[in-house]
């Protein structure tokens, strides 16, 4: 159920269009790796595609590589822990927005 909240109020971070792969998994789940791709994101939270469907409310963990035309390095891989609020369905595909409460910097060979 959608709060009185307008969106421009539950987003306090600036969101960012950036289609780059992820890589998923969640707690309560199999250890299993889920394959997604991000369509945005922001210091708190993401939003990305998936053929898995997750519940409301799931614990995540997930990884991603920011790529060097983002990062004006080598690419970056961030990972990041987090919760499932919401969730976009249609025949094809999985929209799941999920809130960023902890994010590492993966080191290299790790």
């Amino acid at each position: 159920m959608a709060s009185s909240a307008s969106k421009a109020e539950q987003r306090s971070s600036r969101r960012f269009a950036l289609k780059v792969p992820v890589s998923i998994r969640c707690d309560e789940a199999t250890p299993k790796e889920i394959p997604a791709e991000t369509r945005d994101l922001s210091a708190q939270g993401v939003f990305f595609y998936t053929g898995e469907s997750l519940a409301e409310g799931s614990k995540l963990e997930f990884t991603l590589t920011l790529p060097p035309e983002i990062t004006l390095t080598e690419s970056i891989r961030v990972r990041c822990r987090g919760k499932v609020i919401r969730i976009h369905q249609d025949r094809q595909q999985t929209g799941i927005a999920a809130i960023i409460e902890q994010y590492d910097f993966v080191p290299d060979g790790a």
